[in-house]
């Protein structure tokens, strides 16, 4: 069993940056896609940045520009580095990992972690 732990959320004003960290267990991390989803008060959890094992990132279209996700394989640690932050942007942050296999929107994902809460006051 994969166990993903998230951090790094917390409260802060709108412009300003926060980074989220998830930790994975297990030696098969370099082979995993990596992904970020969140989930606002009263809306669906909805996609928003993924890094495969072996090719580039993929984010939605509402972070392009502002967010990035990278990974430290030595580390089992999956990073989304967001930037000039939005009230809009408010959610609980989610990671996921799926073993050689891309992740969407569909939310379809091998492990899941409990969530990170971000809120971007205006």
């Amino acid at each position: 069993q994969v166990q993903l732990v998230e951090s790094g959320g917390g409260l802060v004003q709108a412009g300003e940056s926060l980074r989220l960290s998830c930790v994975a267990s297990g030696r098969t991390f370099s082979l995993y896609t990596m992904a970020w989803f969140r989930q606002a008060p009263g809306k669906e959890r909805e996609f928003v940045a993924a890094i495969a094992w072996n090719t580039g990132n993929t984010y939605a279209d509402s972070v392009k520009g502002r967010f990035t996700i990278s990974r430290d394989n030595a580390k089992n640690t999956v990073y989304l580095q967001m930037n000039s932050l939005k009230p809009e942007d408010t959610a609980v942050y989610y990671c996921a990992a799926r073993q050689l296999a891309p992740i969407d929107s569909t939310g379809r994902a091998d492990y899941w972690g409990k969530g990170t809460l971000v809120t971007v006051s205006s």
